[in-house]
């Protein structure tokens, strides 16, 4: 196990909330990036088709028990909850999914994330109460990161819910938002009003800067977070976010994959990776590496 330490965060992803205690004995900052997608795939029916059936409560109570649990075994440490993004076929896939979802040439691009919230608000709202019960608990490490935020008018309805649901005056409660997308990046000034912080999801941000689909076996050669657009991109981010003070972290493969990149993504101003828990210890070391010859340049200046 690592000991070194570093002045960026280091937290972990989460799908499984059965993972929690096991990954919770690495000294991470935390969760970066808790996916919530393993959760509606688990009950197995499509939230819609649980409202109409009357089956609100039972799965506001699973998901706070859920989200509770892997909150209680990182305590205090922050986890930070991202609300569901599964796309228009998974959702379909649910038993009931078919009566509510239409069929999508590219759900990639479809039907998801605040979009989705924005048009079916109720489903949302389930999942903020849970957020809301697990922190009434005393977990109060809890936060939420939205995704696949296209629009500052979506962010500004979402958060207005998140208010409503009363978690935005809770003491230690941030939100955060996903930027993932072109219009994030050229308008990221206008969305960071409404945000205590912001996660670039490197994949879908590489995908849709260079118009590739990420999947693709035939271009799987040229698909590279470490493009210059995409760097260009993240930087963007990084450097307006770092203007307001807020966090800004990186939740893909790209740091783990590429060690390379920990360096620029620190200078361009990143508080924080979260990483797969197989790559931490890796992760760490790339991190501590680059703090250090940033350190040392600096000194040398001095």
């Amino acid at each position: 196990m690592t000991t070194r330490t570093t002045q960026a965060q280091i937290l972990l992803n989460l799908g499984f909330p059965e993972m929690a205690a096991k990954y919770a004995a690495l000294p991470s900052g935390g969760v970066g990036l808790m996916r919530a997608e393993f959760l509606a795939l688990s009950i197995g029916k499509h939230p819609q088709k649980m409202l109409d059936q009357g089956g609100a409560e039972l799965f506001t109570e699973f998901f706070e028990e859920k989200i509770a649990q892997v909150a209680q075994a990182f305590f205090p440490r922050p986890v930070i909850y991202r609300s569901l993004d599964l796309k228009s076929n998974e959702y379909a896939s649910l038993e009931g999914g078919e009566e509510y979802e239409e069929k999508e040439e590219n759900p990639m691009l479809g039907h998801r994330g605040c979009s989705r919230y924005v048009a079916h608000p109720e489903s949302f709202r389930l999942e903020l109460r849970a957020l809301a019960r697990a922190r009434a608990r005393g977990l109060t490490n809890l936060r939420l990161m939205l995704p696949f935020v296209r629009f500052p008018e979506e962010l500004a309805q979402c958060r207005a819910w998140v208010a409503e649901e009363g978690l935005l005056d809770q003491p230690g409660f941030e939100l955060w938002m996903m930027a993932e997308v072109p219009s994030t990046v050229l308008l990221i000034e206008e969305f960071l009003p409404y945000v205590h912080g912001v996660s670039v999801g490197s994949n879908d941000l590489t995908q849709l800067i260079l118009g590739m689909d990420r999947d693709n076996r035939r271009l799987s050669t040229k698909f590279d977070e470490r493009h210059p657009a995409v760097l260009a991109a993240m930087e963007r981010i990084a450097r307006a976010a770092r203007a307001r003070n807020l966090s800004v972290s990186i939740c893909g493969n790209a740091p783990s994959r590429y060690p390379e990149l920990v360096e620029p993504l620190l200078r361009f101003g990143f508080t924080s990776f979260s990483v797969a828990a197989e790559s931490f210890a890796k992760t760490v070391e790339a991190v501590a590496a680059a703090e250090q010859k940033i350190a040392s340049e600096a000194a040398s200046k001095r």
